[in-house]
This record gives structure tokens, sequence and C-alpha cells, in this order.
């Protein structure tokens, strides 16, 4: 499969619209026209990924964490921060990125902790509208005689089609209307004369586009238009945001004791220890999770009386406030808290690109280890 295409596959399962502001994720290097045969799935690109990836040949790196956090002025070898990124492009392998993109999107990491932890019906603890660019809503007036032909112009340039896996197409809404006009003495209306005030019958007329073929459809839409000036208006859409957010909290299906919920987490997150903050000898009824560092939503834990927090990290003045409030606090590694969601990413992949050999890195680990 070409890049583009891969691309397009990790888009439906976590849209980079959803990232945080500050974050950089999707293709961060490579050509959209290269060939992918195999995918490395990683949380981090290090020295010993980027080994393992050329030994295996890898043509992508799937990584969580962003390779490229801040603007390089130059991508050489063995200076700076850019010697990876400097070998990676010269072995010809592309780079994407996922992050908080992952984080947010329902189904991603958040909602496989809360499922480990055993929270019923989670949601966010945090909850934002974000813009995506995913889709535009186009809508271009016309007369009637042109309706047919302009639609069937934007549908053909992949305008009109809604739904899971995109199963209804040629989806569009009309409305009548009044429209009206004043050309100068050169100009050449299709309906009317020059120079003169016209009312005019028009429809309005209007799709969803994907914003990657928003150019190919208004292109389609000019051509097939008799107006000499179209009138049309593109609207960026807010994808609904109910049910993703950052972190997740809400009520266990059963209380449990808090040493035994530690112990079901370290086996499914296959690590053997964590660091526990606040009281120990309780039932936990009502828990929160946040993957990574999420510290900062420590507030939105307490203020929604959560028992129980799992996260990676924590910043140590998080730690005390947590402790303080008498929520009890596992952290278990920022990118052990990760790492369980990438055979989850590795399966879609798998059903999705045929062809294609998706593997998860054996050399990836949290660069903490406790002994």
């Amino acid at each position: 499969m070409k890049l583009r295409e891969i691309c397009g596959k990790l888009e439906k399962i976590a849209s980079v619209g959803l990232a945080a502001d500050w974050d950089n994720v999707g293709m961060l290097a490579g050509d959209p026209e290269q060939s992918i045969r195999r995918i490395l799935l990683t949380i981090d690109l290090t020295k010993a990924v980027l080994a393992e990836a050329k030994l295996q040949k890898t043509d992508l790196i799937l990584a969580y964490h962003p390779p490229i956090w801040e603007p390089m002025k130059k991508v050489v070898a063995g200076q700076g921060t850019s010697p990876l990124l400097y070998e990676v492009i010269r072995a010809g392998m592309a780079v994407y990125a996922m992050h908080t993109a992952l984080d947010v999107v329902t189904g991603g990491i958040n909602d496989v902790l809360a499922a480990v932890v055993g929270i019923v019906n989670p949601q966010p603890l945090e909850v934002k509208e974000v813009e995506t660019s995913r889709f535009c809503k186009l809508a271009v007036f016309l007369p009637e005689s042109d309706l047919e032909k302009v639609s069937e112009a934007i549908f053909a340039a992949g305008g009109g089609k809604i739904g899971a896996e995109s199963k209804y197409s040629k989806c569009s809404f009309r409305s009548p209307g009044v429209g009206t006009f004043q050309g100068d003495e050169t100009s050449n209306p299709t309906v009317g004369q020059a120079g003169r005030f016209e009312q005019a019958e028009e429809i309005r007329w209007e799709t969803v586009v994907p914003a990657a073929k928003l150019g190919a459809a208004v292109k389609a839409m000019l051509k097939a238009h008799s107006y000499e000036e179209v009138a049309y208006d593109v609207y960026p859409l807010l994808e609904a945001q109910a049910e993703k957010g950052l972190g997740r909290f809400g009520e266990l299906g059963k209380p449990i004791a808090v040493t035994s919920l530690v112990e079901k987490i370290k086996k499914s997150l296959n690590v053997k220890t964590a660091g526990l903050i606040g009281p120990r000898r309780r039932q936990v009824r009502r828990a929160a999770v946040g993957a990574g560092s999420c510290g900062p939503l420590l507030r939105e834990v307490i203020h929604r009386d959560c028992d129980f927090y799992l996260t990676g990290e924590l910043k140590h003045h998080h730690a005390l406030e947590l402790q303080e409030a008498g929520v009890t606090t596992m952290c278990v590694g920022h990118s052990n808290s990760e790492r369980i969601m990438l055979p989850k990413v590795a399966a879609k992949l798998r059903k999705d690109c045929s062809g294609v050999d998706v593997k998860i890195s054996r050399k990836d680990q949290d660069p903490i280890i406790i002994k």
C-alpha cells in the first residue's frame, strides 16, 4: 500500500484533528507515494528501535510519541536532536505519530485502561470540542437546470459520503430560494441581462466533502456550473466530542480492594513494580485513568469524587495534592501506561492493510527501570 493510504487508515483510527494543540502528530517524515510493506509499532523511537527497524527492513515506524517535538533547524548526522531522524530518512523509512489523538479518541488508550480497572461506561475527565479538518460542508447556489450535473460532478470528486466506512453515498440537501444579483455592462449572466438587477429562482445544494478532496470537489463543481461567477460556501466542521476527551472516569462494575486492583493492573500492563500514593486499605468504587503524564487532570479526579486514579507518572506536587485529597493513586511508569494500546492498533492495521506486515517492537521499553 502507499503511505498516503496507510495514513488514511490511521486517520480513521485516531484523527489528527483530535490531538492537543501543542502536540505534533500525523506523518512526520516520508513520501506519501512510497510503498509500505512493513510497519513497526513502538511507543518511542530510540536507537535500539531504529536498529530493529533497519534489521527488519521496515518501511514505516508508527510511534506513539512524536520523535519531533519542536521545530528543527538542522537534520544532520550526529548533531543535536536530529541524528535519529537523519538515520530514518537516510534509510528510506517513514515516521507517523499518534500520541494525544489516540488518548482522546473513543476506544483509544484511556478506554483500554478504563477497561483494565473495571470502569463501566467510562466518561472523559476533560472534554472539549476540537475543530477537525477531516470534513467540510460545501454549499453551492445554482439554477435547477444545473442541479444534476453539478451534484454528480461533486459526488464523482469524492463528496457526499457519510457514515462508518462511507456506507452512504450521494448524500446532499436541497432547498429552494431566490438569488439576487446585478452584473455590470461587461458581465455575461446565465440568467437575466447585464446591467440590470435580477431575481432568480435558485437551489441551495449542500453536501459533506473530506477536507483532502475539497480542492477536487470545488474544481469539479466550477466546471459543471453554468454561471459566470459561482456563489458557494465552504465550512469547516466540528466533530461532536461528547464521548471524547482526555482521561476517563466512572463507577466500577463492583467494588474491589485496592490490593486486588493493584495486582490486576500490574498483570494486565505486564509491570512488576508501581508507585502507590494515598490510602491502601479501602474498597474502590469510583475510579479514573489518565495515560502517560496526566497530573494536570488530578483536580478533575478529585472533583468527581474518585477513590482511585491510575496514571503513568506524576510530578511531586501533583502526588502530594492527590495524597492530601485521599485519592489512592497508582503510577506504573509513563510508557508502561501506554504500551497496552500497541497490540490494539496493530490488530486494526492487520485487518485494514492487506499484504502489509505489521509488527510490534521488541526493543521498545520504558527508559526508567526500577530494580
